[in-house]
């Protein structure tokens, strides 16, 4: 086996799909360096407990997160068509309601056509590169703005505040990897965590630069993560609730959920988990208003 091969360890009954990442030899042979490819998890095992996978046969539990990745993706898309549909509706009920019939029918056309929209813009902070790659890409995907930065965990809470100064967003997203330190059993002990201070600094830093929970959004956390401790700093959102491994794409679909609802609303905080993959376990927060303004009329140059 090299680095760079897919595998999944029979121990755990091939649950998870894992990347190689570094070999090291020890006094009983070799060791695997292994990161998920869909959680935010960095383990390591001998040889004898790893089995190559293919395309078709990734870990069951990735095989669930991959259907409900592309199941979020669809219903995004499609409830963003219906929702246009819905407010050009609204705008000609209203249309009807304040015109003579000599304008309506135009004014119909120009409701349907000249309407747009900005949603929030992102800053998305990560520890891991490979994991920021694929959340861009589904940003991009989402028709999202999202801005990408990789800093080391120890890193962010020095260089955070500085970025935000300088674009500006209106949600930041602090992540990379996280852990709970073997057998710890006081789970409120930030010693007890491999990054979890990290997140604290940062999401501190950031409230002390911008108070208001719905100027600036924030979710801070990865794998286990102390939640109680972050959320209690500032963020909006955070993980892990019951201390487990998160999706790498949990932040994105919070995000989406954020910088696509209209200003004018508070989006029920259950209905943003609801369209995480990790759910309830793995993520959690606060109430938070919308991100997206509507605009008219559209440019004819834009």
């Amino acid at each position: 086996m090299k680095i760079g091969d897919k595998v999944v360890r029979k121990s755990y009954g091939k649950d998870i799909t894992f990347k190689i990442i570094d070999i090291k030899e020890n006094e009983i042979g070799f060791i695997y360096v292994l990161k998920g490819v869909n959680l935010r998890i960095i383990a390591d095992s001998p040889e004898s407990d790893l089995e190559y996978v293919t395309k078709t046969d990734v870990g069951k539990k990735d095989e669930v997160f991959n259907k409900k990745v592309n199941e979020n993706i669809r219903r995004i898309l499609n409830s963003r068509i219906a929702g246009r549909q819905y407010r050009s509706m609204d705008n000609n009920r209203n249309i009807d309601n304040n015109r003579s019939n000599k304008y309506i029918k135009e004014e119909k056309k120009n409701s349907e056509t000249m309407l747009f929209g900005r949603p929030g813009r992102i800053l998305h902070i990560d520890g891991d590169a490979e994991y920021l790659d694929v959340c861009l890409k589904t940003y991009k995907q989402l028709a999202m703005e999202a801005s990408g930065y990789v800093i080391p965990e120890e890193e962010q809470p020095h260089k955070v505040l500085e970025i935000v100064k300088q674009l500006k967003p209106d949600i930041v997203v602090l992540t990379g990897h996280d852990a709970m330190v073997k057998g710890a059993k006081n789970y409120m002990d930030l010693d007890n965590y491999k990054n979890s201070k990290n997140f604290v600094q940062s999401v501190i830093n950031l409230r002390n630069y911008e108070a208001n929970y719905d100027d600036l959004v924030i979710f801070a956390g990865a794998c286990q993560s102390c939640y109680e401790a972050i959320l209690d700093a500032g963020a909006n959102f955070a993980s892990s609730p019951n201390r487990v491994l998160i999706h790498c794409l949990d932040p994105v679909f919070i995000c989406e959920k954020i910088a696509y609802t209209n200003i004018s609303k508070i989006v029920s905080i259950q209905e943003i988990i609801a369209s995480t993959i990790t759910g309830v376990e793995g993520i959690g927060g606060l109430q938070t208003r919308g991100k997206y303004r509507e605009g008219f009329p559209k440019s004819k140059y834009s």
